[in-house]
């Protein structure tokens, strides 16, 4: 364990920050994939509807098409598995909305089915990482068709038109995979180069230098898991296993790493030529293990408690001051309540601001662009199309800049059973942004999650357990390469963990002390060790000894 004493830290006083919570970042590396692959998988559905005159079946065309937004990210052996959960997940979801709909037309009923769908689509998302964009559309789905006229005898139309253009969906999204095979583990391969690559130009010490570490962990521990996610060995894996490699040792001593190099490296997975040759020193360094294997899912479900209570319980009011109001889509104040549920009320705060902010620039963007889709069922569909494209386009940038596409594309698809007086849906969907915000957030805040300091607790006990089997090994003569490796790439992902779950606690309110300076301490103990690891297996200059086995030290 850790010397450190265990005098609790107490928190700041907690503010809602404001400052950058509008600001643009860099767009996504693949932009384009999501963007290109919604369009591919909605326009040919869409297009054949509007030949056959039937527009208003667009709404579960397109529940199918927006899978291809998800697991773009993935290996494709890997991705063919998750939208093929996707697909099912969305299918689910539809049908009890398709069901519920066409059993009751309380209101107050319909938006209890829609609060507890969002509910659990936002535990399950969350709990397997599927995202983005997570839970939001398979809420929106769910939730709109719970307010669209149905009977019985329609749903299983309306489902088989969803999982037709769901198919279609994982199409598009698996067809790259006969141009480049490889494009998702080179990416994440490219990313943990790139940020261990800033981190070594810090030197370890400079400014900023406690962010660029955890951005690169967290890129090499993403890039573990996108190697791992298939059991298919070839020698382009485990070149890129090797550069993973180079990308943990700069993480472990930045002062000695190349960044120049490691950009370099991650520079030349671009395209389809070869993967450079890392050029391990040690030959047992080719026994790679990478990152322990996933927790089962249902430990992963425990500590999302919270966060479902605050999804079901915001989603439901929300629903209801919607119809308190009067206003004839409470689903939109649904979803907006689902939308801003991040990982801590700072986050969630955050995710409030940018949804607002959003949606008025959308609507007033919706404005300018409806005398032009009211020229025809032609120009509506080319307008959906081009929102889609752009939505994802800029939401990588912030999450309220893509909202000024998705606003008025969620406005255009109400129009496709037939015209509508805009400055109606302009008003109720201002209204509804407004109160799913406001109502949202206060159930967030009601919602407490004192469980995240005992989770700080627990990573800090992990953290501790791995630096010290790492160090045992290390007094060793002869622990062996395999286990010294897997030793040390089991503490890079327990201090990975500990900083993610320090982070999200810190933005946590009513809760009880958080050990700050215990974290800041294991961490710093947990980096030398990982540093001395590392030259023990020879991808680090030797030192003195005496030196290696100081560093080894909490």
């Amino acid at each position: 364990m850790s010397s450190a004493s265990p005098t609790p830290v107490t928190p700041p006083a907690r503010r809602l920050p404001l400052a950058g919570v509008l600001r643009l970042g860099r767009p996504s590396d693949i932009w384009f994939k999501p963007a290109l692959s919604v369009v591919a998988a909605i326009a040919p559905p869409a297009l054949t509807l509007l030949v056959l005159g039937r527009l208003d079946l667009v709404m579960y065309a397109m529940a199918g098409s927006l899978c291809a937004l998800y697991a773009h990210n993935r290996p494709y052996a890997a991705r063919a598995g998750v939208l093929g959960w996707v697909v099912l997940g969305m299918l689910g979801g539809l049908a009890v909305a398709l069901v519920a709909a066409s059993l009751t037309g309380s209101a107050v009923v319909l938006v209890t089915v829609g609060a507890l769908l969002a509910a659990a689509q936002k535990v399950l998302c969350d709990a397997t990482r599927v995202g983005p964009p997570g839970n939001v559309v398979l809420t929106f789905v769910s939730s709109a068709s719970l307010f669209a006229p149905q009977t019985l005898g329609q749903v299983p139309g309306h489902l088989a038109l969803a999982a037709g253009t769901g198919t279609w969906a994982w199409l598009v999204c698996m067809a790259p995979a006969l141009l480049r095979p490889h494009g998702p583990e080179r990416r994440a391969t490219a990313a943990a180069l790139k940020a261990a690559a800033g981190y070594a130009g810090t030197g370890g010490t400079g400014e900023g230098h406690a962010r660029y570490r955890a951005a690169g962990y967290a890129a090499v521990q993403a890039a573990w898991q996108s190697l791992l996610s298939t059991n298919a060995p070839s020698r382009t894996r485990r070149a890129l296993e090797r550069l993973v490699v180079r990308a943990e040792v700069a993480l472990a001593a930045p002062a000695e790493a190349d960044a120049g190099r490691l950009r370099a490296w991650a520079g030349s997975l671009r395209g389809t030529g070869p993967v450079p040759e890392a050029g391990l020193p040690d030959a047992g360094a080719d026994e790679l293990l990478g990152v322990a294997a996933a927790r089962p899912l249902w430990t992963r479900l425990g500590p999302l408690t919270p966060l479902a209570v605050r999804t079901a319980l915001g989603c439901a009011l929300a629903g209801y001051a919607s119809l308190a109001l009067g206003i004839g889509r409470p689903y939109w104040a649904l979803v907006t309540a689902a939308s801003l549920y991040q990982a801590n009320i700072a986050l969630t705060w955050g995710r409030a601001v940018q949804r607002v902010v959003g949606n008025v620039v959308g609507v007033l963007v919706f404005l300018a662009v409806v005398p032009l889709a009211h020229l025809g069922p032609v120009a509506l569909v080319l307008c959906c199309l081009a929102f889609s494209f752009g939505a994802e386009v800029l939401i990588s940038r912030n999450y309220w800049l893509g909202s000024v596409c998705v606003t008025p594309m969620a406005l255009l698809i109400t129009e496709f059973a037939g015209y509508q007086e805009p400055r109606t849906l302009m008003t109720e969907r201002v209204v509804d942004t407004v109160v799913g915000a406001l109502v949202g957030f206060a159930a967030a805040v009601a919602v407490t999650n004192r469980r995240a300091s005992d989770r700080v607790e627990h990573a800090l006990t992990a953290a501790d357990r791995a630096r010290e089997h790492a160090a045992r090994l290390l007094a060793e003569p002869d622990p062996g390469t395999t286990a010294l490796g897997s030793a040390r790439r089991g503490l890079a992902v327990a201090l990975a963990d500990l900083r993610a779950t320090a982070d999200a606690a810190a933005g946590e309110w009513w809760q009880g002390a958080l050990p700050q300076e215990r974290v800041v301490l294991a961490e710093q103990s947990g980096h030398r060790t990982l540093a001395a690891t590392a030259r023990r297996q020879g991808l680090l200059p030797d030192r003195d000894p005496a030196t290696e086995t100081e560093d080894a030290r909490p």
